[in-house]
């Protein structure tokens, strides 16, 4: 990887960033003072374009793009920052929320100033509770020192920042989901179109964007699209917090290039595997992608280069699974995550994800059938695309690259008489 300075994570482990004097004598907040009293805010949005920043969420969508979607159409604007950290493998915004709230802030500020949001919102997972206190004392001091509220920075400018906490349900990190919890109504995702730029909070014209996107704004207007642009490949630039789980001797949060390939993540950052033990497979973007495999170990980890490869990028989860990973017993645990995660508004998602667990479990306890592992590899073509959201579909990638790859594993619990070899038995 060569070396590297992090930006995100410099200092974290080293100082007490959840105080704001200790922030700011590391140069905090001046780009909010430099944005508000210096900068338009259409400035700030041609600055985070050019950096070709994506989002780093899961989608990986251009987040100076989603800004201009907004429509110009004098209504109030809102901007919500997607704290609701759920997905299986990932904890990097958690550890911003706890180590460094305050660079949260400041990236929040920044960006509801660029898009002359009325007011702002950050939605935090009901189980960071940790994490939702810090947060709010350092959201305390924000306030008292005139960085949030009125007149910020002694400017015109003025914008509340609201802390609303969700109550678990995974299905409320979709974006559409969110706004209804923030609403107070049932965490169910909406119909789209109209999409948040034109009717999203209250249905006024919102952007939604996660913690790392809006933390790497503050950076960006620091350093300039040019840095930024420059790291990584061109259409997938930037640095990157990527959350490495699993079966390596360090996991860990590691704020890494985009371009690096997964063999560097896995055996330099990650450190590797425990002494005899071989990799089996990874998961380059948490419990919603595809494994990929030995043959895909020198792909460079960034949004194209992953989905080429038959994957995602996602929000940064890299989960490492070495050899003595129970590949059934995998895809049972997930499946059971996403039956349960299913709000159960639109059947193909609420049937499938529960046949599909049920399925497995019989497998896993040695009572299924041939049939059980030939619908799990088929099985998510009716559950893929045909829901509101997005939740349906990741419950599909991991247990079909699994089923497609690894098929013995699965087989193996197909029922059969004592003393009958196991295909034989499959092959009835």
């Amino acid at each position: 990887m060569g070396t590297y300075e992090p930006i995100l994570t410099k200092g974290i482990g080293e100082l007490d960033l959840t105080e704001i004097e200790v922030y700011r004598k590391t140069g905090g907040y001046e780009q909010l003072r430099r944005a508000v009293r210096e900068m338009e805010p259409d400035a700030i949005v041609d600055t985070v374009m050019k950096s070709n920043l994506r989002g780093r969420g899961g989608a990986g969508f251009p987040t100076g793009r989603k800004w201009s979607f907004l429509p110009k159409d004098g209504r109030p604007r809102y901007l919500v920052c997607n704290c609701d950290e759920a997905e299986p493998g990932t904890f990097k915004d958690r550890m911003l929320l706890e180590k460094t709230p305050h660079q949260v802030i400041e990236g929040i500020m920044v960006s509801a100033y660029a898009i002359r949001a009325a007011r702002a919102f950050i939605y935090i997972r009901g189980e960071m509770l940790e994490g939702y206190e810090i947060f709010c004392r350092a959201l305390g001091e924000a306030r008292q020192a005139g960085l949030v509220g009125e007149k910020i920075c002694g400017g015109e400018w003025g914008c509340e920042l609201v802390v609303h906490r969700g109550a678990g349900a995974y299905i409320c990190g979709e974006e559409t989901g969110l706004l209804n919890s923030l609403e107070g109504k049932r965490g169910e995702p909406r119909l789209k179109p109209p999409f948040p730029a034109t009717a999203g909070a209250y249905n006024m014209p919102t952007v939604v964007n996660n913690v790392e996107t809006l933390a790497y704004v503050t950076q960006i207007l620091a350093r300039g699209a040019e840095w930024f642009a420059a790291i990584g490949p061109v259409k997938s630039p930037g640095p990157k917090i990527v959350s490495v789980s699993g079966h390596v001797r360090k996991p860990g949060n590691y704020e890494v290039p985009l371009g690096i390939s997964i063999r560097e993540l896995i055996y330099e950052v990650a450190g590797g595997f425990r002494d005899g033990r071989t990799f089996k497979a990874v998961q380059p973007g948490g419990g919603s992608s595809a494994c990929l495999f030995e043959e895909h170990l020198d792909t460079p980890y960034d949004f194209d280069s992953i989905a080429a490869a038959g994957s995602m990028l996602g929000s940064g989860a890299v989960v490492v699974m070495d050899d003595t990973a129970d590949m059934l017993e995998c895809a049972l645990v997930l499946q059971r995550f996403f039956a349960h995660e299913s709000c159960g508004q639109c059947t193909p998602c609420r049937e499938g994800t529960h046949w599909s667990e049920a399925m497995l479990e019989r497998l896993l306890e040695g009572r299924g059938r041939k049939l059980d592992v030939d619908l799990l590899g088929t099985i998510g073509d009716k559950i893929a695309g045909h829901s509101l959201c997005a939740l349906g579909d990741a419950s599909v990638p991991f247990l079909q690259s699994v089923v497609k790859r690894f098929p013995e594993e699965f087989l193996r619990g197909a029922a059969r008489l004592p003393g009958v070899p196991l295909l034989a038995a499959a092959a009835r």
